[in-house]
């Protein structure tokens, strides 16, 4: 989700005039680093947290263009094969509940971005990878692993 006006503890009930458009987005987690990170007892943010780990696609949708945000699907193909697969109606939260919740702990800005969750399907990559993501049938974000 894509946040179009600045908000602190927004009820959910006014959620929905605080996004405007969605797009799509890749959540990376470096396993290796992690792995070593729980081991030691340590914070797992540098496998969250790496340079490239979490692409997003320029091009977002306006909400507007949706008959019904839960019921939106979204896939990702890794070197086109379907990888990941997923609709809203899914998601154990809604957009506006998120919005809310979150409101509670920071001021949401203008151009913010919130990642909502992962379909089941995760799993490695490997430099060459081409992975492509959509919402509905438009392929909004494609890029290689270097």
């Amino acid at each position: 989700m894509k946040i179009c006006k600045d908000g602190k503890n927004i009820d959910e009930k006014f959620a929905a005039k605080y996004y405007d458009a969605i797009g799509v987005g890749i959540d990376f987690t470096a396993r290796d680093l992690q792995q070593k990170a729980k081991e030691k007892g340590l914070p797992w943010d540098i496998a969250k947290g790496f340079n490239g780990s979490a692409p997003v696609s320029d091009k977002f949708i306006s909400i507007d263009e949706f008959k019904n945000l839960k019921d939106i699907n979204f896939s990702l193909q890794v070197d086109g094969l379907l990888k990941q697969q997923g609709n809203t109606g899914f998601m154990l939260f809604n957009f506006d509940y998120i919005i809310s919740y979150l409101s509670t702990f920071f001021t949401l800005r203008t151009g913010d971005l919130i990642f909502t969750g992962t379909p089941k399907g995760v799993g490695p990559i490997k430099i060459g990878n081409v992975l492509s993501a959509y919402i509905e049938n438009e392929k909004l974000l494609e890029f290689e692993i270097k």
